[in-house]
C-alpha cells in the first residue's frame, strides 16, 4: 500500500487536495495539471480500497460525490507529512541529518 501511494506520480497530489478541503472529483481534476479522469478514478478506488479514504455518494441530480479520509488516512497522512519535512531539510542542506 505505502509503496503505490509514494510511488503514484499522482496520488500524494490528490491526498494534499483532500486534506486542504478540495474534495469533489471535479475540482481535484482542476486542480491537478495533466491529471485525467481515468487516473485519477483509478488512484481514487485503490485509495478506497485500502481504507484511507471514504467515498461519499448522494442520491442528487445530477450526483454528488465526496471523498474524506478516513482515521486510518489521517494517521497515514501524518506520515507522509513527516517525509516531506524530511525532504525538505534535505534540500535545504540541515546540517543536523547528518549527525
Amino acid at each position: 500500500m505505502v509503496e503505490y501511494i509514494v510511488g503514484c506520480k499522482w496520488s500524494i497530489q490528490i491526498l494534499t487536495l483532500i486534506c486542504q478541503g478540495v474534495d469533489r472529483p471535479g475540482a481535484i481534476t482542476r486542480s491537478i495539471d495533466g491529471l485525467t479522469t481515468k487516473v485519477q478514478n483509478d488512484c481514487l478506488n485503490k485509495m478506497v480500497s485500502f481504507g484511507i479514504l471514504e467515498k461519499r455518494s448522494y442520491p442528487e441530480v445530477p450526483p454528488r460525490v465526496e471523498y474524506k479520509l478516513t482515521a486510518f488516512g489521517q494517521r497515514f497522512v501524518v506520515i507522509l507529512d513527516a517525509v516531506a519535512k524530511l525532504q525538505h531539510d534535505i534540500d535545504a542542506g540541515s546540517t543536523s541529518l547528518r549527525n
